[in-house]
Formats: C-alpha cells, sequence, structure tokens
C-alpha cells in the first residue's frame, strides 16, 4: 500500500478532492488521461486529469507542519524554500519557521547562529553535501528533518552507481536550480559531472564528443557548469543522463538521445553510454502528458497555477503555450479584473499584466492546471475568481454536484 502523508486542512478543497477521488475511483491506475470537466454554464473549466501535490511535496509538506507541531519550543529553520510555492512557504513564515538561505542560494541568515539545538529541515530539492557537511560540524542533526524527495535520492543513487562504473554523469538541468546544484554536488563525488540546460546545448556537448568542436571550446561553452578536473577527451568517453526531475520529460528524451547518437558516431556500439530512463520522475511525466491530453480539448485560453520560479510548473506552461493562449499565475489574486491578469511571461522572465485576456464569448472554455508544488486550493479560489467575474455562471457548487452525479 502506498505511504499516506497528512496535509493540514486548509491547503486542500472539497470540490478538487471530488475531482480527484471521482476520478480516481473509476480509474486508480491514471490510463485515462481525458481531462475532467466542471460545466458551469457560461464558463466550463477543463481539468488536467493529473496536478497538484505529489508524493515528494506532501511528504515535505507533512515532515515540517508536524516538526512545527512536536517541536514548539525549539527553534525551527528551513534551509531554503520547501517547495517552489509562495502560498505555502508564506505559511510556514507565518507560523515562526525561519528561512536560511533564498532558493538561488542568497544568504539570509547566517549557519553560524545555530546551535545543536536547532532544527533545520532540508527542503524537497535536497541540498549539497557541502552544506550538510557545514550543517554536522555545527552539531544540528541533518537526517530526522530531511524532506528530500525519494525521487531526487533516486537519481542520486543512479549517479553514484553510474560513478563506479566509471561513467560521467550528464545532468539534464538549470544548473543554478536547488534540485541540481545538489545533484552536482552528491554525483561529482563519484564521476565527473557537466550539466546541460536543453537540446541546444547537448548539440553543443555533442559535438565536442564528436571532436567536432574543441576542449578550448568545451570549457568556455560550459564554464561553471562542470566538476573540477574535468578533461573533456578523457570524461566523454563512457556517460549517461540523469535529470533534475522537474524538467519536461520529452527534453530529457531528446538530450538522451542526442548524446547517445553522439556517442555511437564516436566509438560505435559497446559499453559507452548507460541507459538512465529509470530516473525519470513519474509524477512529472503524469502531470505533463495530463497536459498534452488537456489541450486535445476546445479550448480558448489556459490557466496554470504554480510558484513563478517552480520549474515542473514552467514545464506544464510551455506545453501549453504552444497550443492556446496560456496564463501563468502565483493564485486568484492575479486575476484582477475581465480586463486584467498579471501573470508570468516565462520567455521574458518578468511579471507582467495583459489587457483583454478574458474572451467574450460563451460558453467560455478554460483548461486549468497546477504544479507539482501547487495546493489544491489554490485552484478552487482561482474557478471562483473566474465565476464573479462572467454573468450568469452557475456556481462551482452547482457544476461539482452534477459532475458528481456523471462521473
Amino acid at each position: 500500500m502506498a505511504r499516506k502523508f497528512s496535509v493540514p486542512g486548509f491547503f486542500n478543497s472539497p470540490v478538487i478532492a471530488t475531482v480527484k477521488s471521482q476520478r480516481a475511483a473509476a480509474d486508480p491506475r491514471k490510463r485515462d488521461l481525458t481531462p475532467s470537466v466542471l460545466d458551469c454554464g457560461a464558463v466550463r473549466f477543463t481539468i488536467a486529469r493529473n496536478f497538484g501535490f505529489c508524493f515528494g511535496v506532501e511528504q515535505a509538506v507533512d515532515i515540517a507542519y508536524r516538526t512545527l507541531e512536536r517541536y514548539p519550543d525549539r527553534r525551527q529553520f528551513m534551509l531554503s524554500e520547501m517547495i517552489h510555492n509562495p502560498h505555502v512557504n508564506e505559511d510556514l513564515r507565518s507560523r515562526g519557521m525561519q528561512f536560511l538561505r533564498t532558493s538561488s542560494g542568497e544568504e539570509l541568515i547566517p549557519l553560524s547562529v545555530l546551535t545543536p539545538e536547532d532544527i533545520v529541515v532540508i527542503p524537497a530539492f535536497g541540498t549539497t553535501l557541502e552544506i550538510k557537511a557545514e550543517l554536522q560540524a555545527l552539531g544540528v542533526d541533518v537526517k530526522s528533518f530531511d524532506t528530500t524527495c525519494p525521487f531526487v535520492t533516486k537519481v542520486w543513487r543512479r549517479s553514484e552507481q553510474m560513478g563506479r562504473k566509471h561513467y560521467t554523469v550528464i545532468v539534464h538541468g538549470k544548473h543554478y536550480h536547488e534540485e541540481s546544484r545538489a545533484t552536482f554536488s552528491h554525483a561529482q563525488r563519484n564521476a565527473p559531472v557537466v550539466v546541460v540546460r536543453n537540446e541546444e546545448e547537448a548539440r553543443d556537448l555533442a559535438a565536442v564528443i564528436t571532436r567536432d568542436r574543441t576542449t578550448e571550446y568545451f570549457y568556455e561553452r560550459f564554464e561553471g557548469r562542470y566538476s573540477r578536473g574535468f578533461d573533456p577527451d578523457r570524461d566523454l568517453r563512457r556517460i549517461g543522463v540523469v535529470n533534475q526531475t522537474t524538467m519536461l520529460v520529452s527534453e530529457t528524451l531528446a538530450v538522451t538521445r542526442i548524446l547517445r547518437d553522439a556517442i555511437e558516431r564516436r566509438f560505435g556500439g559497446g559499453d559507452h553510454f548507460i541507459d538512465t530512463s529509470d530516473t525519470l520522475c513519474y509524477a512529472t511525466y503524469e502531470n505533463q502528458e495530463a497536459a498534452r491530453r488537456m489541450l486535445e480539448e476546445p479550448l480558448d485560453l489556459a490557466l496554470i497555477v504554480g510558484g513563478y520560479n517552480s520549474s515542473n510548473t514552467s514545464q506544464i506552461v510551455r506545453l501549453c503555450e504552444e497550443s492556446v493562449p496560456t496564463f501563468f499565475i502565483n493564485n486568484s489574486e492575479d486575476i484582477r479584473s475581465v480586463g486584467s491578469i498579471r501573470h508570468y511571461d516565462l520567455p521574458a522572465q518578468a511579471v507582467t499584466e495583459t489587457s483583454g485576456w478574458l474572451p467574450a464569448k460563451r460558453p467560455l472554455l478554460i483548461a486549468l492546471t497546477a504544479g507539482a508544488s501547487c495546493p489544491d486550493i489554490l485552484l478552487d479560489q482561482v474557478m471562483r475568481r473566474i465565476i464573479q467575474l462572467v454573468p450568469d455562471a452557475d456556481p462551482v457548487e452547482a457544476a461539482i454536484e452534477r459532475f458528481a452525479v456523471s462521473a
């Protein structure tokens, strides 16, 4: 039986819970990716089959809130953002949790203030071996309050196995992201490591493998993203690819294919490339595939809910932007009015406002989904906000009653 975690009730939504429970009862193995539809008359919400808190996030939330409850007399710190959702992180702050660093690694509180009696919660992304060593040197317990996602630690274990077999680890990820920094740290203990961001960088690395590009080019192109002492002539002969678990799965597969093809061109068959497809995160894959299926339906626009710095959410936004006008929002407060919405412009990497965003046609067909770190209550609030803005739309409660009967 799958392990169950306790998520605080204020993160849940009876409406979303009904949708999820009805779908789970009818399709427990999640084979049917057909989206759910909540028909509110003037507005129809097409909701992705899979979205919201994943296993790793539920584990992290459970540990963090139980820690606050069980140890009220001890100082409690979060190493950095527990997950990339401002709603969750701000709630933790309001309950006394202090944050030592930003998600980009900037110091907020020096580690030197910590004592052995202090609690430090390690976030779901994990952390580097170097930071763990610093905490241990201060006498801080680094095991009891570690919320690292088990799918992240699976990547670390696989990287260690690769290193022991004398393979170089190629990490598909954002080199500045907490998870990729942690994976890099763990992997380089046993293997040479280099991080590639996308297919373009994979092709550039492939050119180094095939000797169409020079060693000097490698050092310039991948500056700051390879392990100490990395030698392209020596370390790009036997490789394998792992990923930051929140990346676009199809992109990881494309990066892997590009590098495998380069290895085959250079060395032919044999054992120069190791298959690491078993490290892909199931939740990331399921959410992305559900979003793809959702986009096959008639739609006027898509609302994607999550933290602006959430990598897994941004991948869903990338998918949706290819097919339909898409708005990446934090919560319902970003929906200012019928005429204005605040949202994150992913290509520009900036928050912006768009006017005239809500079509006048009826019924209005809105796709709705969220990242793996987004509480269900935020989607509930987004639907209610839209209904406030659309005259003659039925209440969400009426729609969920019809959904429960038809499901």
